[in-house]
């Protein structure tokens, strides 16, 4: 059986003390959940971007800390984004930042 994970004072940085990884380049991953649907923390560093890339399902993000940006807005601490099935877009984020994202299916970078 499986357990419930909790994170005390998550939105005041509760996750600051969890391990981050190598993902992409200038890009870290906390992965919370692993699977389909899988819940992770992305760790950006200043400048850092993703290619644009297919969703082949549903991706959800709330940006934690700093701002990211698409080809569709700018988005600042506290935003939550829905990228539903079948869109695309690329990311990335001039000052870094840290968001909290789960997807349904892996994405194909295009």
């Amino acid at each position: 059986m499986s357990e419930a994970l909790s994170f005390p004072d998550f939105l005041s940085g509760g996750w600051q003390h969890l391990q981050f990884e190598y993902f992409r380049e200038g890009v870290e991953i906390c992965r919370l959940v692993s699977g389909e649907p899988e819940l992770a923390l992305l760790r950006y560093a200043p400048g850092a971007s993703v290619p644009r890339h297919l969703h082949v399902g549903l991706e959800t993000i709330l940006v934690l800390e700093g701002s990211q940006s698409d080809e569709f807005g700018h988005y600042p601490k506290g935003s939550l984004i829905a990228n539903p099935e079948g869109t695309t877009h690329s990311v990335s984020s001039e000052e870094g930042c840290v968001v909290l994202i789960q997807w349904t299916k892996p994405v194909k970078i295009l």
